[in-house]
């Protein structure tokens, strides 16, 4: 995979748009919104991104318009990387929805082609997902936008490609965390978390074999080292991972082998 970070410093923040301005300064809550990635074998994903609209019991929809729009590639926010997308005082209340609003200009980049994304009509209003979380006045919260890039991309019969974004939410409330390392760099390896016989989560490693997982609830995991198939390297399991609330769980660094 290459070194796709950039920098996303020009986009730091969000102007608040649509909003109750009668609302009592005291009866608000600070929320950040944070836009993080699971990974994908993509040379590129990129993402044409226009604003981010939430949905309180007390206001209805608020819309986020970004600073500087643009199209901004998910694969620089993996492993724990993320970027600030609003900092929005809202009032306090029960939070249901977020909608993330798309422009035009998405592509994916496979084998240094770029092939332009296909979105489906009904996404016209936005990619709308369910995000619980009650906001008490005078509270500060952290939540991420989690793009599984991997599993949103979907190659058509006609070698087309469609966006059809999957895409969870986390708050510190359920922010558990799983990190390590994998070697060697020649097995290809992707990590998965897996409850019960359900993958929650994917990791594809960093150059130097680091890898991280967050937004994870409290909760005993298995985790699976699985190397491509053409390179001759054998799996792993971890069996009994424990992950709890606000802590990092370090798995430390684990090593294929050649299978024989």
């Amino acid at each position: 995979m290459k070194n796709l970070f950039l920098s996303f410093a020009a986009i730091a923040a969000l102007s608040l748009v649509s909003c109750d301005s009668s609302d009592d300064s005291g009866n608000t809550a600070k929320l950040n919104v944070k836009l993080t990635d699971a990974p994908a074998k993509y040379d590129a994903v990129k993402i044409d991104i226009k604003s981010v609209e939430i949905n309180s019991d007390q206001s209805g929809w608020n819309s986020f318009s970004v600073i500087k729009p643009g199209v901004y590639n998910l694969l620089d926010f993996r492993n724990g990387m993320d970027m600030l997308l609003a900092e929005a005082e809202l009032p306090a209340g029960r939070i249901s929805q977020m909608r993330l609003v798309l422009g035009n200009n998405n592509s994916v980049v496979v084998d240094g082609v770029e092939y332009p994304l296909s979105t489906p009509s009904a996404m016209q209003s936005g990619l709308k997902f369910n995000w619980q979380q009650t906001l008490a006045a005078g509270g500060a919260y952290n939540v991420w936008i989690d793009f599984d890039a991997g599993r949103s991309i979907v190659k058509q019969g006609n070698g087309t490609y469609a966006l059809k974004p999957v895409i969870r939410t986390f708050s510190e409330l359920t922010d558990g965390q799983i990190k390590g390392y994998v070697l060697p760099q020649d097995a290809k390896s992707l990590i998965h978390v897996i409850n019960v016989n359900d993958t929650i989560a994917t990791a594809l490693p960093n150059a130097d074999g680091f890898f991280m997982f967050k937004g994870l609830p409290s909760a005993t995991y298995k985790v699976s080292y699985d190397a491509d198939a053409s390179t001759g390297y054998g799996d792993v399991n971890k069996e009994n991972v424990s992950v709890t609330y606000g802590q990092v769980t370090n798995l430390g660094t684990t090593t294929l082998v050649k299978a024989n």
